[in-house]
């Protein structure tokens, strides 16, 4: 083995230890595999959802935003959409769901493979996935606005409804409609993943950073 890939992946774990001192070894991969775990069981699950209220639906209409799809009332936000002259919400990062199974997938991979990597090289490994929940929702934000910003004007009611912005969370007011978007079960996961990796990174680096400085 070269020392080039000695110095990535890190000092191993040393042979010659009781049951007491493996324990802070293994710390750090169980809260690793827990927090991959968890990013993969997001995917499955929604990440946000948004609520529209108005006097003609008393019980509102709701869509849900899944990582590669939506559900709920699309087809009649959609057509409520449309008399303002915002685009319908499946035109909305379309590329985004059509990659991301792969994408969360690969971050899953990464956080496993950090498990291994006992060297500052686990934190770049780690850091998509680190990253992820903060990405999809700046992602959000860019696509209701850029939908809310650019209104076809030629739309019926065009001219009653200046360009907004949507919250990403939280309430607002479009025209007479109450709008409510909340974040989901599965974004929630994917930051205590986050959290449970940064956990995961700070206690690997206490137990090998010893090793680490004795060679």
């Amino acid at each position: 083995m070269s020392n080039f890939f000695k110095k990535i992946i890190g000092p191993r774990t040393p042979q010659t230890l009781d049951e007491h001192e493996r324990r802070q070894f293994h710390l750090p991969n169980v809260l690793l595999g827990i927090a991959a775990v968890l990013l993969l069981a997001s995917m499955f699950l929604p990440y946000w959802k948004m609520t529209l209220k108005a006097p003609q639906y008393p019980g509102g209409l709701s869509v849900e935003v899944y990582v590669n799809r939506l559900t709920g009332d699309v087809s009649e936000i959609d057509g409520l959409n449309h008399y303002i002259g915002m685009r319908p919400l499946g035109e909305a990062a379309q590329l985004e769901r059509a990659v991301s199974m792969v994408a969360v997938g690969a971050l899953v991979l990464l956080v496993l493979a950090a498990i291994f990597v006992h060297s500052p090289w686990a934190l770049l490994l780690a850091l998509p996935a680190i990253l992820w929940p903060f990405i999809f929702i700046a992602d959000m934000y860019f696509w209701m606005r850029h939908f809310g910003l650019n209104l076809d004007p030629t739309a019926p009611l065009s001219s009653s409804i200046e360009p907004f912005v949507p919250p990403i969370l939280g309430t607002g007011m479009v025209g007479q409609f109450e709008t409510i978007a909340s974040f989901q079960i599965g974004l929630w996961m994917a930051f205590l993943a986050v959290a449970l990796i940064l956990a995961g990174l700070y206690y690997q680096r206490k137990a090998y950073k010893p090793l680490v400085d004795k060679s």
